[in-house]
């Protein structure tokens, strides 16, 4: 029985019919995938503030103090709450709450957003703390 299995496994490979050159572009697609995953998770750094924008303006708080911060929007008061060293949203007025879902954001280049009341949090960083200096612009 395992060598049946074996042969179909075999038959299915033979009849794609595959060049040497198609199973090289295709470990070479996996591996940029793969590296550009990498690169993308492991971008953060140490954050040590927090960049909120929204109707009222941007503001910068560090994320050292606890507070609660209250932001009005279109559809009422959007609370975000920095504890802990991280920060998130806690209330909104918005329909579906996905900014709440979101979480708390603790690490450099994480980013939140309650889009129905146009509040939009980012975790900032000291980019010399990360140690690479590579931006946006960079990459």
């Amino acid at each position: 029985m395992a060598d049946s299995r074996w042969n179909m496994v075999w038959r299915f490979f033979r009849d794609l019919r595959l060049r040497p050159y198609d199973v090289v572009i295709f470990v070479a697609a996996a591996a940029v995938i793969v590296a550009f995953s990498f690169v993308a998770i492991g971008n953060g750094g140490p954050a040590s503030t927090v960049e909120v924008k929204s109707d009222a303006g941007t503001f910068v708080y560090s994320l050292e103090e606890e507070r609660e911060l209250h932001f009005a929007g279109p559809l009422g008061d959007t609370v975000v709450q920095i504890a802990d060293g991280s920060v998130r949203f806690t209330a909104s007025p918005c329909r579906d709450k996905i900014c709440i879902a979101a979480g708390a954001l603790t690490e450099a280049g994480q980013w939140a957003a309650c889009l129905p009341n146009r509040v939009f949090i980012t975790v900032t960083g000291d980019p010399a703390a990360t140690g690479d200096g590579i931006d946006a612009t960079a990459f």
